[in-house]
């Protein structure tokens, strides 16, 4: 799951090497932090918080296959 979001945050962003992706693993459920640079932040998140919908629909998903549940939270970086 890290790489999956990672690969489309590079994708969306202008500074691809400040993108970084951790993941917290619980028994149940995970935490995906992406952190990206502060101008790339308004990229990931999208117009009207579509984009951001989107990777957690994605996220949704895989969890139904999976049976766990994702959180994903989006990190501004200084």
């Amino acid at each position: 799951m890290k790489e999956l979001i990672e690969l489309i945050a590079k994708s969306l962003v202008d500074n691809p090497d400040n993108v970084q992706v951790s993941q917290i693993d619980g028994e149940q459920s995970s935490i995906i932090e992406l952190k990206v640079a502060k101008e790339d932040i308004g990229k990931v998140i999208g117009k009207q918080g579509r984009t951001a919908q989107a990777i957690r629909v994605i996220l949704g998903a895989v969890g139904m296959k999976l049976k766990k549940r994702f959180n994903f939270e989006i990190i501004e970086k200084e």
